[in-house]
């Protein structure tokens, strides 16, 4: 594997682990505050009613693709000012 294949690698996951982990601290926050008690822990245990649990899910699920999605294309277009062109594979897109 070519060195700037693997840097990249690296920075996108490093960014989009990083943006995943802040955006379900910030769930956490909004969800305490909205409905005032903590987000089940496990969602998928009896005791949580599934309107609870599919709330959680759904909003985890989506919130957590987005910035996800938004950090690393931030990460490509930072690469891309820093280098010139785009990270290694990122211009391959197959249908």
């Amino acid at each position: 594997m070519d060195d700037k294949r693997l840097v990249w690698k690296v920075v996108g996951t490093l960014s989009g682990v990083l943006a995943g982990m802040a955006t379900k601290s910030l769930l956490r926050a909004c969800w305490e505050k909205l409905r005032g008690s903590d987000p089940s822990a496990n969602p998928a245990a009896p005791g949580t009613s599934w309107p609870e649990a599919l709330a959680w899910a759904a909003s985890t699920g989506v919130a957590v693709a987005v910035t996800r999605l938004v950090a690393q294309r931030g990460a490509a277009e930072a690469w891309k000012a820093k280098r010139g062109t785009y990270p290694p594979g990122l211009e391959n897109v197959s249908p």
